[in-house]
């Protein structure tokens, strides 16, 4: 994730008079990172488990409940349930919580 993403996200978390120092941004991007990768991860391997070589949004949901996240894994259930009838009343375009993975 880019740092000015990281950045705003950061500021419209505290106080409109707080700062932020770079290395805390860093840091947090950083982990961000990191969680990315380890979430994708899991979600990957059930995939490859099952054959398919799409990551889809209910497989980051299972990877997410998997690790533990079961509080933010009952967010996002709300978020792509609202992302999918979006999309479906729009042009149907692909969704895009969905990413190719390689074949091993």
């Amino acid at each position: 994730m880019q740092i000015a993403n990281v950045s705003r996200i950061m500021k419209s978390s505290v106080p409109p008079t707080a700062k932020i120092a770079k290395d805390a941004k860093e840091c947090v991007q950083e982990c961000v990172s990191e969680f990315i990768s380890f979430i994708t991860s899991e979600a990957a391997e059930k995939c490859q488990m099952e054959k398919r070589k799409t990551i889809g949004g209910e497989d980051i949901l299972y990877a997410m409940s998997t690790l533990g996240f079961d509080n933010y894994a009952e967010t996002l259930k709300i978020h792509l349930a609202k992302l999918r009838q979006h999309q479906s009343g729009t042009s149907g375009k692909d969704n895009h919580l969905e990413s190719r993975i390689d074949e091993e």
